[in-house]
């Protein structure tokens, strides 16, 4: 009983906690982002496609769901390939690889929009060195603060999370209140952009929002830290995504109600605080900047916590170096301090927007192969075979359009992008090999 007691008390992050490590993950730099390339292809559309694409990250959670209650493993993605597929070593230290740098990635972005966001009102707003000095520092930030506490770590989370939806939610309510266009006009606009724009159209921006919706695989790397796995696992995961689509089509449709187009357009991440500034002057533009210093922050706080977990898996089991897999108090303290020295890095040399859509099609590319991982043991996991399959369809599908819209809009990008990935096979290949050598000479 007293050991009982014991490990209940170890376990400091309860279904609050998990979901805003979820949320915070999930809405950070993304949707603003999002929003513009978006509203150029389907215009008042968008709401819809953010619906679409909040579906295809629920069949991609379901796989995760089911594998996570199955495994208990915290290193989530990497975790449940290897240990599904125990003979294909490379392939798993490969898809370690991945997601590990597709994080990094994502955690860079984040606070590069954070610092841009932080000084885009002043006289340094195009100070680029500035930027970059500020979001290193908040990256060192919230490095330390994973470091020094889980239950801190989580409690800052909560605070963050929950006010950030809070603001971001009362700044589009009153936009859609106070804009140029009533409900109706909206409602007629989206008659008039459905007869002009293809579904094809509106499936591709449904697969780009998916970017917006990576992050509620960080619960699963919370599994050794969390109350109640069995419930709080689908329970924070679904709760995040179906919270991130309605605060992402409410954002939407504020933007809509109140920006003309063009100007969403042209402003893209910034759209939002310029329209509230339009509405409320100084004070919309004011929060709407601390509601994406929020967002940004929280996101960073929850990608550290998470995939620095997941590192540390991978290297306990030889595809990272051994020392980012050593723990002091249950923590990868080393692999935080890498994922944090890795995207400082990246920040410096710049590059992000690539960068960026690296992760966008690594973490779709990952998610398929979690669906098809959990078909194979769909008995053992106790999952539907017409979820599974149909999990594994669309996630296909918005594979190929996403990679179709970047062959089409910037090849260049789709080269560079493929030169990363063999870079970094060829990483994962010699750590797979020297593993192999070490296993026939004991």
């Amino acid at each position: 009983m007293k050991m009982t007691q014991h490990r209940k008390r170890n376990k400091d992050l309860g279904l609050a906690e998990l979901i805003a490590i979820a949320l915070g993950g999930m809405v950070g730099g993304g949707i603003f982002t999002i929003l513009g390339i978006s509203v150029e292809l389907i215009g008042s559309l968008t709401p819809v496609a953010i619906v679409i694409g909040g579906l295809i990250a629920a069949l991609a959670a379901y796989s995760y769901v089911k594998l996570g209650l199955f495994y208990r493993d915290e290193g989530a993605t990497y975790s449940f390939f290897k240990r599904t597929y125990p003979r294909s070593k490379f392939s798993a230290s490969a898809i370690g690889w991945f997601i590990i740098f597709g994080y990094i990635s994502t955690l860079a972005l984040y606070a590069y929009t954070f610092s841009s966001y932080a000084i885009s009102g002043t006289d340094f707003a195009d100070n680029l060195w500035l930027r970059k000095g500020i979001a290193v520092s908040v990256i060192g930030l919230f490095t330390l603060i994973n470091i020094w506490s889980v239950n801190g770590m989580g409690k800052i989370e909560d605070l963050m999370v929950y006010t950030k939806l809070i603001v971001l939610a009362l700044i589009s309510i009153v936009l859609m209140t106070h804009g140029t266009t009533d409900f109706a006009t909206f409602v007629a606009n989206m008659a008039l952009d459905l007869e002009q724009s293809s579904l094809f159209s509106i499936l591709i921006v449904s697969s780009l929002t998916f970017v917006a919706f990576e992050g509620f695989q960080l619960v699963i790397n919370a599994v050794n830290e969390m109350t109640d796995p069995e419930k709080n696992i689908p329970r924070a995961i679904y709760s995040s995504i179906s919270m991130a689509v309605l605060i992402y089509v409410v954002i939407a449709m504020g933007a809509l109600f109140a920006i003309p187009t063009e100007e969403i357009v042209a402003n893209k991440e910034f759209a939002l605080a310029s329209g509230a500034g339009n509405v409320l002057g100084a004070l919309g533009t004011n929060l709407v900047v601390f509601g994406a210093i929020l967002a940004t922050s929280s996101a960073i706080s929850g990608t550290v916590f998470g995939s620095s977990r997941q590192m540390a898996v991978i290297a306990q089991d030889g595809y990272f170096p051994q020392i980012l897999g050593v723990r002091k108090n249950k923590s990868p303290q080393n692999a935080i301090i890498a994922m944090a020295l890795i995207s400082c890095l990246l920040i410096s040399v710049g590059g992000l927007e690539l960068i960026l859509e690296f992760g966008s099609v690594t973490f779709l590319l990952v998610s398929l192969l979690m669906a098809i991982a959990n078909f194979k043991i769909r008995k053992k996991t106790n999952s539907s075979t017409f979820l599974t399959l149909l999990s594994i369809f669309g996630l296909s599908i918005g594979g190929i359009l996403i990679l179709y819209y970047e062959l089409t809009n910037n090849w260049q990008q789709m080269t560079a992008i493929v030169v990363i990935y063999v870079l970094l096979a060829f990483g994962a290949w010699k750590f797979s090999f020297d593993k192999k050598k070490k296993l026939q000479h004991k």
